[in-house]
């Protein structure tokens, strides 16, 4: 089995992954991705101008997200 792919929710912006995902539109096409690039940001504050992908808008609009995961159950 291979190993899962890891989303990291960064504090206040997007969504960093590997860049050996691929990132498909509502129609099933592909995005491209840079050659040599090891991840990608996806945008979560909606004012990217290069949607689906970060751009750095967040940090000028006051985007404020900082999701944590919670604690595991003691046993």
């Amino acid at each position: 089995m291979s190993d899962p792919v890891i989303v990291r929710c960064r504090d206040n912006g997007p969504f960093v992954l590997p860049a050996s995902v691929q990132v498909v539109d509502a129609d099933g096409k592909p995005f491209a991705i840079a050659a040599g690039k090891e991840v990608i940001a996806l945008c979560r504050c909606g004012a990217s101008k290069n949607k689906p992908f970060c751009d750095g808008a967040h940090k000028g609009m006051g985007f404020a997200a900082c999701e944590k995961a919670p604690a595991p159950a003691a046993s």
